[in-house]
């Protein structure tokens, strides 16, 4: 009962000192939203279906909104307009994400493409994807690779002819392997046809991974969202990111180094892969930000990933998500 009574205390005394704080700030031309609650802000009316939940109430709060996702300020557009003057007008201001756990623990420290950012170190990855590893020459160059998975991944159908298939579980490897081998070459995994000396990981291993990666990138942290909170990591994410970040690091440096090895080793040195123009390019004093280890990682990250040419506009501070 005294615990009880505790709790409620330290509720009431919490709720007064939000109130009392949240009146002494200074009055600004905010957009239309609901009230916010203490601690959680307006989490309480996001529901399973967060994009039908904004919708709803956009159509009472209007084309933009205010929302306080815990105790962070997040602005919602709503209409085509809206969306062009965060994605247009105003841009530049609008163009970098929110140092969410994600981009910490398992992107180098904000160092990929998706995470870093808006400023030079970003423009000039922006520009590295852009002239260097998606242009149309060295997309063509990989033409043979494409072809070589493209039957891979045919023969595998026809190996089970008759049988229920799982056509996604094929095609995501399919993808991923394709990817790698652009980006890695293929002699790091072990398939059922094809086993390497240096393969240290399956391609199935591999994709578990990625999917890990992927999901880690995209949940709800509520230490992001409540920072106080952040050190007791309620659902166990950020454990699970730094856990993904050291296998992939793991790999990531058996990779590097024995791409180093091969690029000392060669008196004229001719990039293979994608990992090599990235190397190449980290010894070139004309870059204006130099690329150190971890950013040729992070950056070989995201284009394994197939994230690079993507970018989400979000604002570490005042959070605008369009509609």
């Amino acid at each position: 009962m005294a615990i009880s009574s505790l709790v409620l205390a330290c509720l009431a005394l919490l709720a007064f000192l939000y109130e009392t704080l949240y009146r002494q700030q200074p009055k600004r031309n905010l957009p239309p939203g609901p009230k916010p609650w203490p601690i959680i802000g307006n989490l309480n009316l996001v529901g399973s279906i967060p994009h039908q939940s904004l919708h709803f109430l956009s159509q009472k709060y209007g084309e933009i909104m205010q929302l306080k996702f815990g105790s962070l300020p997040v602005v919602v557009a709503s209409s085509p307009e809206m969306a062009k003057q965060f994605l247009r007008v105003h841009d530049t201001a609008f163009a970098s994400r929110p140092a969410l756990s994600a981009g910490k623990y398992t992107s180098y420290n904000y160092s990929d493409m998706t995470w870093a950012p808006y400023g030079p170190y970003w423009r000039q990855t922006r520009k590295i994807y852009s002239m260097e590893v998606f242009n149309a020459k060295k997309i063509e160059s990989f033409e043979h690779i494409r072809v070589e998975e493209g039957h891979n991944f045919l023969s595998r159908l026809r190996s089970l002819s008759g049988k229920p298939v799982v056509l996604r579980d094929h095609l995501s490897r399919f993808s991923i392997s394709s990817i790698s081998r652009m980006v890695f070459s293929n002699k790091y995994f072990n398939t059922e046809s094809s086993k390497d000396e240096k393969a240290i990981m399956k391609v199935e291993e591999l994709r578990g991974l990625l999917d890990e990666w992927l999901f880690l990138g995209g949940v709800f942290n509520i230490g992001d969202w409540t920072p106080w909170l952040s050190s007791l990591d309620l659902q166990g994410y950020v454990k699970r990111m730094k856990a993904l970040a050291k296998k992939l690091d793991r790999f990531y440096n058996y990779v590097l180094d024995d791409h180093l090895t091969r690029k000392a080793a060669g008196v004229d040195f001719v990039p293979e892969d994608v990992l090599d123009s990235l190397l190449q390019l980290a010894e070139d004093s004309n870059l204006e930000i130099k690329l150190t280890r971890e950013n040729v990682k992070a950056l070989a990250q995201t284009t394994k990933c197939g994230q690079g040419a993507r970018r989400n506009m979000y604002n570490s501070s005042y959070t605008p998500l369009i509609m």
